[in-house]
This record gives structure tokens, C-alpha cells and sequence, in this order.
């Protein structure tokens, strides 16, 4: 008891607070995992001519990534509340490693979509969005919205660090040493999250960052698959669920699915140079980087629902211009390009956390875990139907404007959910948190 009541007079905004280096080794974990992300883009022409591959058949390998990737983030979200975040991520970024050498090694298609659809999938998907909202739930009760925006933005920075590397990697090594490199950073990252992460401020005698009070870590919750389950059937009776899930799809659909799986080899059928088509990708993770923090500054601080009704709008624009800026040089247009886009690539979702937590209360970070999933469900469905539309029309023109309609349909969605999103007409929880409660 004596412990507890030190811990509550330490000051919550201290110089040193171990909330800022637990989120240091978040952000540099998440930038590990999602370097992942933007490889396919790059392996897609390498692939097809070492192993004749069709850019569809590659493209199912991303595909199923990317559901695999949305599809374990809800039940990560509970295995960190189950075994800790810690171990989490640990088993997590093993699980990469392991992906990734194994793809070093295969000889058909289905190997490909085994080791990096469903190995590397899981293991990047451990490691996402609901891993940066546990991080942030967690250790902070201030500033939330701009940590969760650097931590989401991260995931950008992550393509930003690694994609000119391996883009010229892969033009002079081949593709094998670039997967290589990230398995090794993902191992260096491993030690990292075991020596300084943390699962609570009670494990370290601390408060959460900007509490007024010593906040107990919360009891363990044995069932973490039955809580994930029933935290959908609840959420799935609110139609406001919906409305997230179904923009948040739009918006994976317009980012992972076709802008980091097939701008790079778009680029190049337009006669851009590979190096160059990648540094593009990687202007859009800076950008990403300064648009995420900007919106989680702005979430802390406006209506969340109108800043994505204004994202969606503003992609939507550019995805519209964007067939007529693609060519052999990157100019002044397209550098403007990636610059906008940039800002609006990842600025969805510290407005999306928000407004999952302001109506699903502690299961917040469950919930979006499965409105990340629907996320995914959208990336991976663009991912194969951009290249299914490469190899029977020879083009992506079209798919860039279809693209862009669904941004005008996400923000019409965003619109129809009550400006009081944590008001009256919530969802009745399914289960409390570690307690088997049913609460409205």
C-alpha cells in the first residue's frame, strides 16, 4: 500500500516519465513491422521475372497480408490485455522473422502467399493500430490523441526509413538481400521491446502520463478470443460501427491497397525509374508522418467526424488527378502530389480511435481493432483487383477512379454518424474488462 501512495504524489508530467520511452520503443517497433508493408511493391516485378508469376497471383500474396494483417489486430488487442503487451510483440515480431526467412528460401506462389500473406500478415498485424492504441490507453491519459498520431504515423515513417534502401537494394542485389535487411531490423527491434517495454505504469510504481492518480493495472483477462468475439456482436448491432468500419475499409482500399502495393509498378509503366518511383512512396511516409500528428493534434481539439468527412474529400480529389500527373519524371505536379496525399495518407485514424473509444468506452481499442479489419478486408480486395485490372487491361487507370468514387462514399458514411458518438444510443457491451459485466 506504502507503494501505491508514493506513486501518487510522484508528479504525472515528470521530466523522465517512463510513459515517453515505452513510446519510443512502440513507435520504433511499429516502423519495423509496417516497413513490411510497402515490399510487395517493390517484389512484383522481381517475382514475375524470376518466377513468372502473374501480378495477380502476387497480388493475392498481399492480399491475403492484408486481411490477415486486419484480421489479428482485434484478438492481438486482447492478447495484450490477456498476456501483456510485451510478450505480445515479442511473439509478434518472431513470428516476422520467421515469415521473412522462410520467403527467402520458397519456390511457388503458394509459399509466397504462406510465409508472407499469413506469417508476416499475423505477426505485422500484432503490431498495428490496436497496438498503438494499448500503448496509448495504457500509459496516457494526456495527449492521447497526439501520441496515438505519432504512433499511427509511425507506420508510414517505417515505409519512409526502409523504401529507398530497398528499392536500390532490389535494383542491385536482388530481392532477397531486401527482405533479409528487414528481418534482421525486426530482430534488433525484438531486443529492444525486451529490455524497455512495459505493459502498465503500475509495473514500474507509476501513474499513467497526466493522470491525477496511481491507476491499478487492471486484472487479467483469461478469455481474450471469447472477449474479442463478443465485443464484435455488440458493436456489429450499432449501425455507427458500420459507418466507421465501412470508410475505414475506403480508406484502406485507397492507401495499402492500391497506393503502396501498386504505385511503384504503376510509376513504371509510365517509364519512371524504380528508385525513383520508391523515393515518391517515401515523400508520402514523411508527409504521413507530419499529417498524422497534425490530426491528432486537430482530434484533441475539433469534431472528429468533420475532420474525416474532409479527409475522404480531399484523397478522393487527388486520387481523381492523379492518372493524369504519372509519367517518366516526377515534376513539380506530382512532387505536390505526393506532399497532399502524404498529409491525408494515415490522418484517418486518430479520428477514427477516437470516436471507437468515445462509443465502445473500454473496448474501444477491441472495436477498432475490428474496424481496422474491415480496413484490411478493403486493402486486400484493391490489392487484387488492381492487379487483376494490370494484367486484363494493361492499365490502372481505372482503378484509380474508382478509388477516388469510394473516398465521396466513405465521406458521405462519416457523415450519418451522430455528432454525439458517445451519446445515448451506444451498443450494450458484450463484457466488461476482466470482469464478465454486461453494461450499457
Amino acid at each position: 500500500m506504502c507503494h501505491d501512495t508514493a506513486a501518487e504524489r510522484r508528479p504525472a508530467a515528470a521530466p523522465f516519465h517512463r510513459a515517453w520511452p515505452i513510446a519510443l520503443v512502440a513507435c520504433l517497433t511499429i516502423v519495423a513491422a509496417a516497413a513490411f508493408a510497402a515490399v510487395p511493391g517493390l517484389l512484383t516485378a522481381p517475382l514475375h521475372t524470376e518466377y513468372r508469376w502473374s501480378r495477380a497471383s502476387i497480388g493475392v500474396a498481399a492480399s491475403v497480408n492484408m486481411v490477415v494483417y486486419g484480421l489479428v489486430a482485434p484478438f492481438a488487442a486482447a492478447l495484450m490485455d490477456r498476456f501483456g503487451i510485451r510478450r505480445t510483440a515479442l511473439a509478434a515480431l518472431t513470428v516476422i522473422v520467421a515469415g521473412a526467412g522462410l520467403t527467402t528460401v520458397m519456390n511457388s506462389v503458394w509459399q509466397l502467399t504462406l510465409y508472407w500473406g499469413l506469417l508476416i500478415g499475423a505477426g505485422t498485424g500484432s503490431l498495428a493500430m490496436t497496438f498503438a492504441a494499448t500503448v496509448t490507453d495504457n500509459w496516457f491519459t494526456r495527449h492521447r490523441g497526439l501520441v496515438i498520431g505519432v504512433l499511427t504515423g509511425a507506420s508510414a515513417f517505417g515505409q519512409l526509413v526502409f523504401l529507398p534502401l530497398l528499392a536500390e537494394i532490389v535494383d542491385h542485389r536482388g530481392w532477397r538481400p531486401a527482405v533479409v535487411t528487414l528481418a534482421l531490423a525486426a530482430g534488433a527491434v525484438a531486443v529492444l521491446v525486451a529490455l524497455v517495454l512495459r505493459d502498465h505504469p503500475a509495473d514500474v510504481g507509476q501513474r499513467p502520463y497526466g493522470a491525477v492518480s496511481f491507476v491499478p493495472k487492471p486484472k487479467t483477462d483469461r478469455s481474450a478470443a471469447r472477449r474479442t468475439a463478443l465485443v464484435l456482436a455488440g458493436a456489429a448491432r450499432d449501425r455507427r460501427f458500420w459507418l466507421l468500419a465501412g470508410s475505414f475499409a475506403v480508406c484502406g482500399a485507397t492507401t495499402n491497397g492500391i497506393m503502396w502495393t501498386h504505385f511503384v509498378p504503376a510509376a513504371r509503366d509510365h517509364g519512371m525509374d524504380l528508385t525513383v518511383a520508391a523515393s515518391l512512396v517515401s515523400v508520402i511516409g514523411v508527409f504521413s508522418l507530419v499529417g498524422t500528428v497534425l490530426s491528432g493534434w486537430l482530434t484533441d481539439r475539433f469534431d472528429p467526424g468533420r475532420l474525416l468527412v474532409g479527409y475522404y474529400a480531399g484523397r478522393g480529389l487527388l486520387l481523381v488527378a492523379l492518372p493524369a500527373l504519372l509519367g517518366p519524371d516526377a515534376g513539380a505536379a506530382m512532387a505536390a502530389f505526393v506532399v497532399l496525399f502524404g498529409l491525408l495518407d494515415v490522418a484517418t485514424v486518430p479520428p477514427t480511435v477516437l470516436l471507437c473509444r468515445r462509443i465502445f468506452g473500454p473496448d474501444g481499442a477491441i472495436a477498432f481493432g475490428w474496424v481496422n479489419a474491415v480496413h484490411q478486408v478493403g486493402a486486400g480486395g484493391m490489392a487484387v483487383l488492381g492487379g487483376f485490372a494490370r494484367d486484363t487491361a494493361g492499365s490502372y487507370g481505372p482503378v484509380w477512379l474508382l478509388a477516388a468514387a469510394l473516398c465521396a462514399v466513405a465521406a458521405a458514411a462519416v457523415l450519418r454518424i451522430p455528432r454525439n458518438a458517445g451519446g445515448g444510443d451506444g451498443p450494450v457491451r458484450a463484457v466488461g474488462r476482466g470482469t464478465g459485466r454486461s453494461e450499457a
